[in-house]
């Protein structure tokens, strides 16, 4: 049957008809798999991409993503393919493999009907391969195993392909021996999308109910948003609304998602486009809202959307006070396009006004600092990343603190409970010992170990979240030279003793240097970190007091030595009064001095607290 294209679509039948011929699939595996090359092979095969506009990782529009090798943001593409004399309309939505970006990965099974399972036949099955599957059989997506990097010398495929098999309960032949590099399995990936993956279903005649999976924000144009039609019909020019926020506006533009955007009269179910409709708030569009009529409206919202859950708090400011404004907006443009980043205005005795922002990890943290940096000129300071603490209080009851300055006194404190993760590592068996004594050291608790194969482990702790926002991850991929992968949930809270760790310059206390921290750890950290900021603050005309303090205990001490003209120079020989005359003059100006100068902290210095080794 050949495609019919939207414009000429006049009844029912016709748009059932071609619904049967449209695949939404995405791509879920973890990090550095080889998904994106691979996507770049269908995109290849299909002719969607021309030779010409073809380079590596052509899904991965930031520059960000492209310096890194990590995908970020999730893309939508539409692809056409022939088999068998029919056309078919292909979906792709490409999803990044990091644990950090995992709510990324959450709204791009919700549009889809199908998921390859990539996994690298030379790293087999890693925890976050095993998370993003369990999201997608949760959503009953259909699921294709395929064996990417084949064509690696060190491939293991029959081993790789027994991981698979235990995981999925899938048969040996189901499973799909591919390479991104070399398009191996490319056709029979297509032709396995084209069997197994259902074709959406829904009803073109019902009142128009589309999921928002993702939005854009482009300063000519407003918001751009991505959907999913579940039931219905849109046209170029149509009323429509937006369930939860109550807001109207008129289609001005709607079309698919092609290499670029291209333009079209008519959309129906199934289908996966982008709305233009003269949004201008970046608050009015929430992704996971669903995109009705304004006059035929649906009886529901489409349900299975999470709410974020943020897991690592930092303060973010702008270096001048005056740029509060422009970083609000470039926040609010932000989110749009990252709907796991929450933010809400805080102020800081020693920054200023600023954000206090929700990450869900630390890579995301790093990324959206460099996106603020990249994409909005926006030159900022990140405070210490902490987690949010449940605090017990005598008078008011219990309440959430984000950060530290928010304590109540400690008089008033009952106890304090601190956030839990269930944490999977897998590794190989040579690095269990490392591995294992790493998160002891972080406080954890080891609950079970399962060997998945001979040489490789499934370690499952329960750990403090506070205990990993600092170096957990650089430690273990450090320790297991690489090979191990780590995935987690939130698990609970547990009380914990917890105090808080001030740094004091001078005797004035740096606010966006303090931290919650475990009782046992309190003096190693002040001291390192005293020790830290000494070599990064730079030498003023009077001696500097960096001291780290719980409550009114000093813990540790380091002293920044002043700049010291040599006052003596000029005296040969002579009375030993004369120097010290001289020298007296000099201590008492710089007692003054003291007393009138301020201490600036630079940025750096920040910075380095979080890599504190």
């Amino acid at each position: 049957m050949p495609l019919i294209k939207p414009e000429c679509l006049s009844n029912s039948l016709l748009k059932k008809d071609q619904m049967k011929n449209i695949r939404n699939f995405c791509i879920i595996a973890h990090i550095d798999h080889g998904k994106s090359t691979l996507a770049d092979r269908l995109l290849e095969v299909t002719k969607t991409v021309s030779e010409r506009d073809m380079k590596e990782q052509v899904l991965d529009d930031m520059e960000l993503e492209k310096e890194r090798g990590i995908t970020i943001k999730s893309h939508a593409i539409q692809m056409d393919y022939e088999q068998d004399g029919e056309k078919y309309v292909l979906n792709l939505i490409d999803t990044p493999g990091h644990v950090d970006f995992s709510y990324e990965v959450s709204r791009s099974i919700a549009a889809c009907e199908g998921a390859l399972l990539i996994v690298d036949s030379t790293q087999g099955i890693q925890a976050q391969t095993i998370s993003n599957l369990y999201l997608a059989i949760e959503h009953d997506l259909e699921i294709i195993p395929v064996l990417n990097k084949m064509d690696l010398p060190n491939a293991m495929p029959e081993v790789v392909e027994d991981q698979i098999i235990d995981l999925i309960g899938c048969d040996r032949d189901d499973i799909i021996r591919a390479s991104g590099k070399t398009g191996e399995g490319v056709d029979d990936i297509l032709r396995r999308i084209i069997e197994i993956v259902p074709a959406p279903k829904g009803d073109p005649e019902a009142p128009l109910e589309a999921l928002i999976f993702d939005s854009v924000f482009n300063q000519f144009r407003g918001v751009i948003a991505y959907f999913k039609i579940e039931n219905g019909t849109i046209h170029k020019g149509d009323q429509v609304k937006f369930a939860n926020t109550k807001k109207e506006y008129d289609a001005d533009e709607i079309g698919v998602l092609r290499l670029g955007m291209e333009e079209r009269k008519t959309l129906s179910t199934g289908d996966v486009g982008y709305i233009i409709s003269g949004i201008k708030a970046a608050k009015e569009v929430k992704v996971g809202d669903t995109l009705t009529h304004r006059d035929r409206s649906c009886e529901k919202a489409i349900e299975g959307f999470e709410e974020v859950k943020p897991m690592v708090f930092a303060g973010v400011y702008p270096i001048d006070a005056e740029d509060y404004e422009d970083l609000r907006a470039a926040m609010e443009k932000l989110q749009l396009n990252d709907a796991s980043l929450t933010y809400e205005p805080e102020s800081s005795a020693a920054l200023g006004f600023g954000f206090r922002c929700g990450f869900l990890g630390l890579l995301h943290m790093e990324i959206i600092q460099e996106r603020l940096d990249r994409e909005f000129d926006m030159n900022v300071i990140t405070t210490v990343p902490n987690v949010s603490y449940q605090v017990h209080t005598t008078d008011e009851g219990t309440m959430t603190v984000y950060n530290p300055s928010g304590l109540p006194a400690s008089t008033k404190i009952e106890g304090i409970d601190e956030p839990y993760i269930r944490a999977q590592i897998i590794t190989k068996s040579d690095f269990i010992g490392q591995v294992m004594t790493l998160c002891l050291e972080k406080r954890g608790t080891l609950l079970k170990q399962d060997y998945l194969t001979t040489d490789r482990a499934e370690l499952t702790f329960d750990l403090p979240l506070g205990e990993i926002v600092f170096d957990f991850y650089d430690k273990l991929k450090s320790i297991s030279k690489g090979y191990a992968s780590f995935d987690y949930h939130i698990s609970g809270y547990k009380p914990a003793k917890l105090v808080r760790l001030d740094i004091l310059l001078n005797g004035e206390m740096v606010d966006a240097l303090s931290s919650l921290i475990h009782f046992d750890n309190a003096y190693t950290l002040g001291r390192r970190m005293c020790e830290k900021l000494k070599e990064l603050i730079p030498r003023q005309q009077f001696d500097i007091a960096i001291q780290a303090a719980i409550g009114a205990k000093i813990i540790a001490r380091e002293t920044v030595k002043a700049v010291r003209k040599d006052v003596t120079a000029k005296c040969y020989g002579g009375d030993i009064t004369r120097k010290r005359k001289l020298l007296e003059k000099q201590k008492k100006g710089k007692k003054r001095m003291k007393q009138v100068g301020n201490v600036e902290v630079p940025q750096k210095a920040f910075l380095a607290v979080l890599k504190l080794d």
